[in-house]
């Protein structure tokens, strides 16, 4: 995928062309996918973990979006929480993501592969409440 390259979702071009950055499909399939109960988190790659310590919010981070010919593909990475059911979750954040998309953005989206990279223990100071 290039860098410039953009979707776009004109219908009617009389008034001119509509077009999405694959970013703005990242960062909106980034919020639907924290929105679902049982996500932890989304593991993002070491250049999204710098920008996040330096105090920039990455909503995209997790989020690989590729543009073919067949259409619109997003590849989800995820950590779990613990107790979660991972097939269910996973439909969650498919049904989520694909919803979202097609109410901002009239999208129909192709393929949408959840990747569950982890799971998200609880955290010592919470286990230690519970005692």
């Amino acid at each position: 995928m290039s860098e410039n390259s953009m979707l776009n979702v004109s219908e009617d071009s009389s008034l001119g062309n509509v077009e999405i950055a694959p970013e703005v499909i990242e960062v909106i399939a980034g919020i639907a996918t924290t929105e679902v109960a049982g996500v932890s988190y989304t593991r993002g790659n070491f250049a999204s973990g710098v920008a996040e310590r330096l105090g920039k919010k990455s909503h995209g981070k997790g989020i690989k979006v590729e543009l073919t010919n067949a259409g619109v593909l997003i590849d989800v990475y995820v950590v779990m929480d613990y107790g979660s059911t991972i097939p269910s979750v996973a439909q969650k954040i498919q049904t989520n993501i694909r919803q979202a998309l097609k109410n901002m953005t009239a999208l129909e989206i192709d393929e949408i592969n959840v990747h569950v990279v982890g799971v998200q223990m609880e955290h010592k100071e919470e286990l230690e409440e519970h005692e």
